[in-house]
């Protein structure tokens, strides 16, 4: 190959590597930036994320929930409104307000919207009054992390940010000469209501 020749094969040589380097550049720069883009709308759709869209993905798993007050309380998950959970014990259920809870193990990473705007609409105060209409025994706990306080008893009535509970001893029936007291409960104190499976909360 003549001189000139080679110098015109170097010189088509530096342009092809300029050219795949170009090219490589441009692409490792539309692969940053679908990166980028994937990650910012996965970004998005979390922040939309609820607690109860997690949950709801767990319907029927196993779940431990720790409270405020220090207990925990594990059982098979049937239930995630709009504020709160019902766990399954063996013979129990647990209503649960999301507020009361600190920590939930158990949660997968996947997450189900609720889709029906009734359900949405479904409410701790929408399961009380079902408790309340049925006039099921609860053991109802309050309290934070000095302690915790159980009172037994039937829901007298709902109103919308607290409720009343003819406080009961174990196993009697609601009857005014057997109501030691009426105490009336912020939902924001309450910790959790246990009553048995037949009640159907």
């Amino acid at each position: 190959m003549t001189p000139s020749g080679l110098a015109l094969y170097a010189d088509r040589m530096r342009w092809d590597a300029l050219f795949e380097d170009l090219e490589s550049q441009f692409a490792e720069a539309d692969r940053l930036a679908l990166d980028a883009e994937i990650s910012e709308r996965a970004r998005a759709e979390m922040v939309g994320l609820e607690l109860a869209d997690r949950l709801r993905a767990v319907l029927g798993s196993r779940l431990t929930v720790s409270l405020a007050t220090g207990e925990s309380f594990s059982g098979t998950l049937s239930h995630a409104g709009g504020d709160a959970l019902v766990l399954d014990e063996e013979q129990h259920q647990l209503l649960i307000p999301y507020a009361a809870a600190v920590r939930y193990v158990g949660l997968g990473r996947l997450s189900l919207p609720e889709s029906s705007s009734v359900r949405r609409g479904i409410g701790l105060a929408s399961a009380l009054r079902g408790m309340a209409r049925d006039r099921a025994e609860l053991s109802v706990m309050t309290g934070s992390a000095a302690g915790t306080v159980r009172l037994a008893g039937v829901i007298d009535r709902v109103g919308r940010d607290y409720f009343d509970l003819a406080v009961l001893s174990p196993g009697e029936v609601r009857r005014s000469h057997w109501v030691s007291q009426i105490a009336t409960i912020p939902f924001a104190a309450l910790a959790a209501i246990r009553s048995r499976r037949t009640s159907g909360i």
